[in-house]
């Protein structure tokens, strides 16, 4: 099953709620299931951002879940949507490189931002998604504040929330470690 092809049975399957289909029927038009997840790092290739997008979910329902106070679809939504924010962010561009074995200068490809929307990243997310569905209070939390320190740097209102929210701690520790263990194979062979 391809990374795109796992990211809409758990959609289909989990996500539910007014305005979802409106949302996929919008994710459906934009490079989301091709689109890389960064320019270097992690899954830093074609399909890379689904494929992240996935493995999110896997990592907080495998590590996360708790059947008695956590939401299935709380989960799909934040692991899924979380980064919505990357669609129609990066382009193709290309570069000079010097071809070790024979010493000429090539031109290879690359993903650079090409942000037309500058509005953040949580929170880009968030405006993104609910312009079709809206979230719970947890779970605009969770997707506005899931790069914990690496985003925004105001560690009283992280801290805040997440002793408030914990979806927005179980968000940020299934991207970390879908970013920095999981993924680090896909960050390498991409190089």
């Amino acid at each position: 099953m391809t990374a795109k092809e796992e990211f809409l049975e758990i959609y289909k399957t989990h996500i539910t709620r007014q305005g979802a289909d409106g949302l996929l029927d919008w994710i459906m038009r934009t490079d989301f299931f091709d689109a890389p997840a960064s320019t270097r790092y992690h899954c830093a290739c074609e399909h890379g951002l689904v494929m992240h997008s996935v493995s999110v979910f896997n990592t907080m329902m495998e590590k996360h879940f708790d059947e008695d106070t956590d939401s299935i679809e709380s989960f799909a939504i934040c692991a899924l949507l979380h980064d919505l924010c990357k669609a129609q962010f990066y382009k193709v561009s290309s570069r000079n490189v010097k071809n070790e074995l024979t010493g000429q200068w090539e031109k290879v490809p690359y993903y650079a931002v090409e942000d037309q929307f500058p509005y953040g990243h949580g929170e880009k997310s968030v405006f993104l998604i609910e312009r079709k569905m809206r979230l719970k209070l947890d779970e605009a939390m969770a997707i506005r504040w899931h790069m914990g320190e690496f985003g925004d740097k105001n560690s009283s209102q992280i801290s805040q929330a997440y002793n408030m929210y914990p979806l927005a701690v179980k968000l940020h520790l299934a991207d970390l470690e879908s970013t920095f263990l999981r993924e680090k194979d896909v960050a390498e062979m991409n190089k």
